[in-house]
């Protein structure tokens, strides 16, 4: 058996004693506790089991449920880390209401395509804080190109060095270069800092970060305690954000 059927068997095992466990307590809340034993889980066990046999289309949702519990419960025990930007690295409102944070890659194609959706979400939404979390996983001119956006951020012009070195294309020595001199500061400065300890602390964090996560690469998304993969496009993350906005309120 695979790795992913055997997911997938272990899931199913999951939903069954879930619905189960979700009988008898409600049996037990209306004061039938004391008569329910372990013949009658059996027996409970054997409907539910009988009716997802029957029903296997509610299997993917339920999967997809207990996945969302299970990244909603990671997020969570990240605690603020997550929504805390390095430097300048974050547009929008400062005080929004909602955060999204974005992991990314420079040399990820994706993430460049992502870049239309999060600026038409802050045209639109003014009470959204868009957070960008440096995640370089795909090459070494990721890393460098994360080494100088980082740097860029601290010295505070990271939005305008995000759209440039995207619209350059892909990742070189020569469009981080360019991507540093659109922003006006001193390329020097900023080279002699995206070697510092502080650049580097940081990318660890995002990497250590993407593993609790059980991010599955980049594009990843974090919006309230949601954990989102991939390149979704606008309506997927306005609607994630709506949700995290009502949850919040």
């Amino acid at each position: 058996m695979n790795q992913g059927a055997k997911s997938i068997m272990i899931g199913v095992a999951g939903i069954l004693a879930g619905a189960a466990g979700a009988v008898l307590a409600t049996g037990a809340a209306s004061g039938a506790g004391e008569k329910v034993g372990t013949t009658d889980r059996a027996a409970i066990e054997k409907i539910v089991r009988e009716y997802i046999l029957a029903n296997p289309e509610i299997l993917p949702e339920a999967m997809r449920n207990l996945e969302r519990k299970e990244a909603s419960a990671k997020v969570k025990a990240q605690g603020d880390k997550v929504e805390q930007p390095f430097g300048s690295a974050w547009e929008g409102a400062a005080d929004g209401d909602v955060t999204l944070v974005e992991f990314y890659d420079y040399n990820c194609g994706y993430c460049r395509q992502a870049l239309p959706d999060v600026d038409r979400l802050l045209a639109e939404d003014k009470k959204l804080k868009v957070v960008y979390r440096e995640l370089p996983i795909l090459s070494a001119e990721s890393e460098a190109a994360a080494r100088a956006a980082l740097a860029v951020a601290k010295l505070g012009n990271h939005p305008k060095f995000h759209r440039a070195i995207y619209a350059a294309g892909r990742v070189t020595p020569e469009t981080i270069s360019a991507a540093i001199k659109a922003t006006g500061l001193d390329e020097k400065q900023v080279q002699k800092l995206a070697q510092s300890q502080e650049v580097t602390d940081e990318i660890r964090s995002n990497l250590t970060m993407q593993q609790s996560l059980g991010m599955s690469g980049t594009p990843s998304w974090v919006v309230g305690n949601q954990l989102i993969n991939g390149a979704v496009g606008y309506d997927e993350l306005k609607a994630a954000i709506a949700e995290a906005r009502a949850k919040a309120s």
